[in-house]
């Protein structure tokens, strides 16, 4: 075997076992959250982010929700992503010195407490184990000033009562056909779990999870950019498969699988008498 053919049987394994986010981002997806762009622009505008705020995102992937981020003047961003490359392609976007990416985890951001207004993550506790989830909850408390607001976009699993054997056999098969721990929640489960660290949950929304559907890559990513994604798709036979496995998976749960916005407050100490 060749040294080409070496590196090409090396890229094929490595796209036939790389998460399906990672995936999706190779063939040139930008928007990578469960709910959307359309979701993220409600969480954000319930944030309220403004020019008064520094913001720490977790996790900011290829650096959309960043970018949008930007456009509303917050005073500071610090962006925590643990993939180099991805912090990288964040800075890429920042175009003013008060807006960073460093490279870091969300369990332990080395962040000064109490130093944020607002914090927010999108797609990256859906992935976590339970104690994980806490840790990253906990920190993001840790790291807002009272009074600051929490936003999470992630994968729910619905309805409210979904049994849990159900439960078990989504998160499976999203396991599986996207070859990273997937552990949705269901919407309350998502409240309870901001409610136990903390917070006050003061807003709440849901919607279907239809990111690999034709007219959701075309709202999200424009014609122009979905052409991309599709042609890059169709020259390259392992992510092929992959992405096919995963619209399947995601459409023999369609009923069972959303997309949740919440956002929660840390709330102030009590005035002194």
């Amino acid at each position: 075997m060749s040294d080409s053919d070496d590196t090409s049987a090396n890229r094929r394994q490595s796209l036939e076992k790389m998460p399906g986010h990672w995936l999706l981002a190779r063939m040139g997806k930008q928007v990578l959250r469960p709910g959307g762009r359309e979701l993220t622009d409600e969480l954000l505008s319930e944030l309220d982010v403004g020019p008064g705020d520094h913001v720490v995102e977790l996790a900011p992937g290829v650096g959309a929700t960043a970018k949008l981020v930007f456009e509303r003047n917050p005073s500071g961003y610090t962006g925590i992503e643990r993939d180099v490359d991805a912090a990288a392609q964040v800075n890429a976007k920042a175009k003013n010195y008060r807006y960073q990416c460093i490279v870091g985890t969300a369990q332990e951001t080395h962040l000064s407490a109490n130093s944020s207004h607002v914090v927010l993550c999108e797609a990256l506790l859906t992935m976590q184990s339970e104690e994980n989830k806490k840790k990253v909850i906990d920190e993001a408390f840790r790291i807002l000033r009272p009074g600051g607001r929490f936003g999470i976009h992630e994968l729910c699993l619905r309805p409210e009562s979904l049994e849990a054997e159900t439960q078990r056999e989504v998160r499976g098969d999203l396991a599986r056909a996207t070859q990273v721990g997937v552990r949705p929640l269901t919407a309350p489960d998502w409240v309870a779990m901001l409610k136990r660290a903390g917070f006050q949950v003061r807003h709440e929304s849901t919607v279907a999870m239809r990111i690999l559907e034709p007219i959701h890559l075309i709202k999200d990513e424009g014609l122009v950019g979905t052409a991309k994604i599709v042609l890059n798709i169709i020259r390259t036979p392992a992510a092929r498969q992959r992405v096919r496995a995963m619209r399947r998976t995601f459409r023999q749960h369609s009923r069972h699988l959303g997309a949740v916005a919440i956002v929660a407050v840390k709330p102030r100490p009590p005035a002194i008498p």
